[in-house]
């Protein structure tokens, strides 16, 4: 059985095209994985959303990963109605006036506010073609002294895992997406790491899609990242 406390750390990313394959999914992974993230794809599909409140219901927890970015009022009452679908974490751009508005939604739930810094998929000439005339680094520190000062948690590839928590201290969640087990491919990610050296780095979760959920055997492949995760502890 899988190490309970590596289990409330991963995160499967169901990047799927809609609920009836994301349900296999789920039914298929059974009880390795407790904690799943809904992203574009699968929240906008037809009953998509519904999906969260059903995943909680079960016991499930749900990763709500929507990037939200808006005026004030329309991002605080997306997140409150975010909170009653049962999300337990949600993503906003890391622009302050959504930080500040996503965290007085959230204030006194048990909604977990994340900041997305820089997107996985960039890199330095992906940011510079964007309009940013600053390092992929220089960025995301900002974003996470951002966070710190606005009491979000983080998004970030686990390469600037390390740095931020160093500037965010030891209780913040930073969530990185982007991992590959060891010998995996990084696909269209400019930014990748294994789970044993993003936990190492600093990420309290890790997200997971693509090497599990197009397996062959996506709970054998979810349990092979779950030893990786706890033989990083057992190392450390």
């Amino acid at each position: 059985m899988a190490d309970d406390d590596m289990r409330e750390r991963l995160i499967v990313g169901l990047d799927v095209p809609g609920r009836e394959a994301a349900e296999a999914m789920v039914e298929r992974l059974g009880d390795a994985v407790t904690f799943y993230k809904i992203g574009y794809q699968l929240a906008y599909s037809k009953g998509g959303l519904e999906l969260v409140s059903d995943l909680a219901a079960s016991g499930k927890r749900v990763f709500l990963d929507l990037k939200l970015l808006d005026i004030d009022n329309t991002v605080e009452k997306g997140v409150e109605s975010v909170m009653r679908l049962g999300a337990s974490m949600l993503t906003v751009h890391a622009y302050p006036h959504a930080m500040r508005a996503a965290m007085r939604a959230a204030r006194g739930s048990d909604l977990t506010v994340l900041a997305v810094t820089v997107l996985t998929s960039l890199d330095e000439a992906g940011l510079a073609e964007a309009g940013y005339e600053m390092s992929v680094e220089a960025l995301v520190r900002r974003r996470a002294e951002q966070a710190r000062e606005i009491g979000t948690g983080l998004v970030a590839s686990a390469a600037e895992a390390r740095a931020i928590r160093a500037i965010v201290g030891p209780d913040p969640a930073i969530v990185t997406p982007g991992i590959r087990p060891a010998g995996g491919e990084a696909g269209d990610q400019k930014r990748v790491m294994t789970p044993g050296d993003a936990l190492a780095a600093g990420a309290s979760h890790l997200v997971v899609a693509r090497p599990i959920v197009a397996a062959s055997e996506p709970k054998a492949a979810a349990l092979a990242i779950l030893e990786e995760m706890s033989g990083s502890r057992r190392a450390a």
